[in-house]
């Protein structure tokens, strides 16, 4: 849920950092807002809280007008569990900029772990359909996320559908289709998926668990028993693995 955190970074980081004025003028307050809360979400990134706070707070006290600044401080305030702090900051940034997708994206995380699943899913709608916002996918998977939270299987199947016509293989998205479409039992879907997620990273033990039982199911058992040794060697010590072998007890029959 909080992967957003670091294309926030990226998107800040492709910033050209704002140099000292060689005549000694006095720098402008919102550069110098800017220059603190590109370090701020720096520090938060590194798990470096209170700098980050520090930084932050600096932005806010030379310019409080800035959506991404609000927005930051809100994501640092609700890392370290302070939620009504959190609010107060997603709803200025919000104000400030009711078409902004970063902020749009944050506050909808946000409204969606208060339980408040309609106006989350206005805020992703919002954010999802900016026309040059280059990552709508990672919006859509969160869309999609909140709606299981709301318990509403359907819309958020959509949504991850629609996160991956987006891109083909943002492996959030491809996470989510593989785990719904092998409790579907649609177990070629499953694999279709899964094979497209191995090409953006390496399974972890849930989706090489969920391989095992796949490829079984659809008689593949070569490529059942390399998942099952790539899950052993991997991740000897995980939940994965312990049920895998139990299961294998219950193949032999013992």
């Amino acid at each position: 849920m909080r992967k957003w955190i670091l294309l926030m970074v990226l998107l800040v980081s492709a910033c050209t950092p704002i140099q000292p004025d060689s005549n000694g003028r006095k720098k402008n307050p919102q550069r110098l807002a800017e220059v603190n809360t590109q370090l701020g979400i720096e520090y938060m990134r590194e798990g470096r809280y209170e700098p980050a706070m520090e930084k932050f707070q600096n932005a806010l006290r030379h310019d409080s007008s800035l959506p991404l600044t609000n927005t930051s401080i809100a994501v640092l305030y609700e890392k370290l569990g302070e939620d009504s702090m959190a609010g107060k900051y997603y709803q200025k940034a919000y104000r400030l900029d009711r078409k902004d997708p970063v902020t749009l994206n944050a506050y909808g995380q946000h409204l969606c772990r208060q339980g408040r699943f309609k106006d989350a899913d206005d805020m992703f709608h919002r954010a999802s359909a900016d026309p040059l916002y280059n990552h709508p996918e990672m919006i859509l998977t969160n869309a999609g996320i909140c709606a299981n939270q709301n318990e509403d299987p359907a819309a958020a199947e959509k949504y991850f559908r629609e996160a991956l016509g987006k891109d083909p293989f943002y492996p959030p998205a491809l996470g989510q289709m593989v785990r719904i479409s092998f409790a579907q039992q649609n177990y070629l879907a499953t694999r279709a998926y899964l094979q497209r997620l191995r090409k953006r990273s390496k399974l972890s033990p849930e989706f090489l668990w969920i391989a095992v039982r796949t490829e079984t199911e659809l008689g593949n058992l070569n490529e059942a028993s390399s998942y099952a040794l790539s899950l052993k060697n991997r991740f000897p010590d995980s939940l994965e693995t312990q049920a895998l072998q139990n299961w294998e007890k219950t193949q032999r029959g013992l």
